[in-house]
Order: structure tokens, then C-alpha cells, then sequence
């Protein structure tokens, strides 16, 4: 199965700073550093490179993670909204 398929790309996209993206960059972070401290290395000082890697990864990750989230909700909006289309007898308005 396709990550995201091609009808995903009429949705408009993500912002690039969202929630998803923002927590994973920080699990990604936070990971780098427990792997300093549990290597006992400088927690901060050694493996700067590793840092910025592992939480631009986690940054990617997250985003792509709520860019299919949003599809998958988009699309369980669209058969929602045809299927109440199809059958307006079920979806009427109370009286009362």
C-alpha cells in the first residue's frame, strides 16, 4: 500500500510547525541525548551532528504522519458527506 495516495495531493498541505511534527522532533532530540547519557558521553556536548539529525528525522516523520492523517480524515469525510447524500431519508431535520 502507497503512504499517501495521488488523489492526497488536492489537499491543501500541513503547516510545517504542527503538532506532530513538533513532538517527534523533540522524541528525536531527546533520544540523541539519552543515547549520550547512557553512553556516558557529554549529554550536550558530544554528537551534535547526531542531534540535529535524529530530530530533523523526527520533524520529517511527524510531518508526513499528519499529512496522512489529514487525508485519512478527509476521506472519511468525503464517503460521509456521499452517503448522506444518497440517502437523505435518514438525515432529516428534527421537528421538536
Amino acid at each position: 500500500m502507497v503512504f499517501l495516495p495521488d488523489e492526497s495531493r488536492s489537499l491543501p498541505p500541513p503547516p510545517l510547525l504542527n503538532k506532530g511534527s513538533v513532538w517527534l522532533g523533540f522524541a528525536g532530540w531527546m533520544s540523541a541525548l539519552m543515547d549520550n547519557a547512557f553512553n556516558q558521553r557529554p549529554i550536550f556536548g558530544a554528537g551534535i551532528h547526531r542531534q540535529v539529525l535524529l530530530a530533523t528525522l523526527g520533524c520529517v516523520v511527524g510531518y508526513h504522519l499528519v499529512k496522512r492523517a489529514e487525508y485519512v480524515h478527509a476521506k472519511v469525510d468525503r464517503e460521509l458527506f456521499e452517503y448522506m447524500r444518497h440517502h437523505p431519508e435518514d438525515f432529516q431535520p428534527s421537528t421538536g
